[in-house]
């Protein structure tokens, strides 16, 4: 059976990582970087940044050994989040699933037979997972999940699936749905929201067109459709039920600290080159960098790119300790995707007409983090976690820590 979420320890030393971050990094910025506009062009990642990125083993570097994965916990994850970020969305959102939202409920909430038959395959990119939770009426509340999942022969038997989910990252190309229903209406004993492995060749799954978006070209998702889709009983996630809402909450936690260290990325790119505009482009004779209020917007962008960075830090840390996994990662999911948009903007702004035009890196990344302050529970839901969770905490004499 599947258990509580474990204690996500590192089973990679900092010296092994450092390589694996500086490979990283080199990778980002002298392959996948000059061809961005490729990227964008044809709304897709290339076959040869596919493999080189699964040989790097970047569709599971944050599944454990055990299982085929490097095994990077969120401390190690965020400073390879923020390497990410620095290029086109795209390229982090292949297998961001199989290594967050979808991968982490396995790792934490399946039983050894789902992890055997599953998360090797998906450590190696052989499976792309995908994670479906969002419908029309749920979103970042999984409460109101509308899609059904219902037995058939009694206990024991397969399950029937029917409902819709929306906004499904890479479900054009995925093999594998992590899929959220609801089994039964809440009461007092749960939630009535189960998980379900779902393959993607099962009859009755049907996945629409590919959603034409505002940024992020060559990232996928689609709407896709459960009618009458039969699984076995041991598709249901941990074997429990009421699984499904726990093990939701928990994968969100754990992405939105990721997703923060991705905004910072986003922002330390746009910081780059808005400061590599300033100081080689001039006006009337004038470095553009030498203006004051250029210097000012400048200075802003640095202000919040290395305040994110330490926020990103010491939540990965606390989350890795177990000290804080509910209101530190919305705290640093809204920063973090609210400062890069703010820098973002800066950025054009700094560019003056050249900035609005496509094919000039601001553009893309103006467009392509948009979206940071929507998926894993938009902004407005991080400030009713936050808010909550600290009146909820208050008590006669405890200060803020």
């Amino acid at each position: 059976m599947g258990g509580q979420p474990i204690t996500a320890t590192s089973e990679v030393d900092a010296e092994d990582f450092a390589h694996i971050l500086a490979a990283t990094r080199e990778y980002v910025r002298t392959v996948v970087v000059p061809r961005e506009q490729e990227i964008a062009d044809t709304d897709a990642i290339p076959h040869d940044i596919r493999t080189g990125l699964a040989e790097m083993g970047m569709f599971g570097y944050a599944i454990p050994q055990q299982w085929g994965g490097l095994g990077l916990d969120l401390a190690q994850d965020v400073e390879l989040a923020m390497e990410f970020g620095y290029t086109c969305l795209a390229m982090r959102s292949l297998f961001g699933t199989n290594n967050g939202i979808a991968g982490q409920v396995l790792v934490n909430f399946g039983t050894d037979e789902q992890k055997t038959e599953w998360l090797e395959r998906i450590a190696s990119g052989e499976v792309v997972a995908s994670f479906a939770l969002t419908e029309d009426g749920a979103g970042s509340n999984p409460a109101g999940l509308t899609t059904r999942a219902v037995r058939d022969g009694g206990q024991g038997g397969d399950w029937i699936i029917d409902g819709t989910k929306r906004f499904i990252t890479n479900a054009p190309v995925a093999n594998l749905f992590v899929l959220f229903a609801r089994t039964r209406p809440a009461d007092e004993s749960g939630t009535g929201i189960a998980v379900f492995l779902v393959p993607a060749d099962a009859p009755g799954v049907t996945v629409g067109p590919k959603d034409r978006k505002m940024g992020q070209e060559g990232a996928s998702t689609s709407e896709v459709s459960f009618s009458g889709v039969r699984v076995p009983a041991s598709a249901l996630v941990g074997g429990d039920e009421d699984a499904g809402y726990r093990a939701a909450m928990t994968s969100l936690a754990r992405g939105r600290v990721h997703i923060a260290a991705v905004a910072v990325g986003s922002a330390m790119r746009a910081l780059d080159e808005s400061l590599a505009y300033a100081a080689t482009t001039t006006q009337g004779g004038t470095a553009v960098g030498g203006f004051q209020l250029v210097q000012a917007m400048l200075a802003e962008q640095q202000v919040g790119v290395m305040a994110g960075q330490a926020l990103v830090r010491e939540v990965a840390a606390k989350y890795v300790s177990g000290e804080d996994r509910r209101i530190a990662p919305s705290v640093a999911k809204l920063y973090c995707t609210e400062m890069a948009g703010k820098v973002a903007d800066l950025a054009v702004q700094i560019h003056g007409g050249t900035g609005y035009m496509r094919g000039v890196a601001v553009e893309r990344i103006y467009r392509d983090i948009r979206l940071l302050r929507l998926y894993e529970g938009t902004s407005e839901i991080q400030k009713l976690i936050i808010g909550g969770g600290l009146v909820r905490g208050w008590s006669p004499g405890a200060g803020v820590r």
